[in-house]
């Protein structure tokens, strides 16, 4: 099988990571979604990314239905999501707050290189909903004592918010704070000291405006 998509989108590097830690052979394609959409809409007609195909020829969309195959190939005993009931919720809010975020860094970058005159009203509200859901994540993280979000091993929550952060820090470095976010800071710091995460990693490369 083979993963469609660039390292600079957290979405496609988590997926990746994940496949990384369960240890799925898999092959590469970093296709953009500017330069190669002609490739990539074969695979996706949204031409989002990541997309990753399976030996079938099945492609699957969306990083989150990825993952929900990934877990249910590697089975609930390897899976990094509660299988159901309270924990599962909880871990997938903590998940949709990270991918939120990185939907709405992503959506600021598009407005900064793509249109000519940025409409304020929206760059604020999307600025607005960044910095909320940062101080949610630093609420919930300050709150948790044990070395990952939901225990003692790597979960897909603190892949999907490391990955975000990471992002976000590179395409809108004002604001994300470390001081103001101190536990996301260390978070952050912890995942990307893993030697997957130092594997999976590409920087932000914006599409041009031109």
């Amino acid at each position: 099988m083979f993963l469609i998509g660039q390292y600079d989108s957290p979405f496609v590097r988590r997926t990746a990571i994940a496949l990384k830690l369960y240890d799925l052979p898999f092959q590469h394609r970093p296709w953009s979604t500017f330069g190669d959409a002609e490739t990539i809409a074969r695979y996706n007609p949204l031409l989002r990314v990541p997309v990753l195909v399976l030996d079938s020829g099945e492609a699957l969309i969306d990083s989150a239905a990825i993952l929900d195959h990934l877990d249910e190939t590697v089975g609930p005993e390897k899976a990094m999501l509660a299988r159901s009931g309270v924990e599962r919720r909880k871990q997938l809010r903590t998940i949709a707050l990270a991918t939120g975020l990185g939907d709405k860094a992503v959506s600021l970058v598009y407005e900064r290189v793509l249109r000519k005159e940025q409409l304020k009203l929206w760059v604020e509200r999307c600025e607005t909903q960044i910095a909320g859901v940062l101080a949610a994540l630093e609420q919930e993280r300050t709150a948790v004592a044990t070395p990952w979000w939901y225990g003692e091993r790597i979960g897909h929550a603190d892949i999907a918010v490391a990955c975000v952060l990471r992002f976000t820090t590179e395409a809108h470095p004002h604001l994300v704070d470390s001081g103001r976010y101190p536990a996301l800071a260390a978070h952050a710091a912890r995942c990307e000291a893993l030697p997957v995460f130092r594997e999976i990693v590409q920087p932000l490369a914006p599409p041009s405006g031109d």
